[in-house]
């Protein structure tokens, strides 16, 4: 049997954003196809020459990948979205820290995130609920 549900999508958006958003989609989807190990190789090399980002620029790039997709904005599309969102970053010239790990919780979960300023942004959990196993944090510059 199955459960009806409406899934919540972020209304708002503005249309250079969504447009953004339904360009990174290809790739993100392409990229989380991929080995773990490979993922991270591209995104470090993505990231080259981005600031951190903000957790309000982070939240707004997670709005306008949601709202342009419903598989993203969904439970499963954890990875995507994340993919999707931190690639629309990366066109806005920031990097949030892109993370995949699991529920410290149980039941075991496996899941993908964005952090910004050390926390998840979107995520409706506390701090501490999921535990890091890959990340691609912004890269620091060299003290000169």
């Amino acid at each position: 049997m199955s459960t009806p549900a409406a899934l919540d999508r972020p209304s708002g958006v503005p249309l250079a954003h969504r447009l953004a958003a339904r360009a990174v989609l290809p790739p993100a989807y392409l990229l989380a196809r991929l080995r773990p190990r490979r993922i991270r190789r591209l995104l470090e090399t993505v990231r080259r020459g981005a600031r951190p980002a903000s957790p309000e620029r982070t939240l707004a790039a997670r709005n306008a990948v949601c709202s342009v997709s419903l598989f993203c904005a969904g439970p499963q599309g954890c990875l995507p979205r994340s993919l999707a969102a931190a690639l629309l970053c990366r066109i806005w010239g920031v990097w949030p820290t892109w993370c995949t790990g699991v529920r410290v919780v149980p039941p075991f979960t496996a899941h993908a995130w964005l952090e910004a300023d050390g926390r998840p942004v979107d995520e409706g959990v506390p701090d501490g609920y999921f535990t890091r196993l890959l990340s691609v944090p912004p890269r620091r510059r060299a003290a000169g």
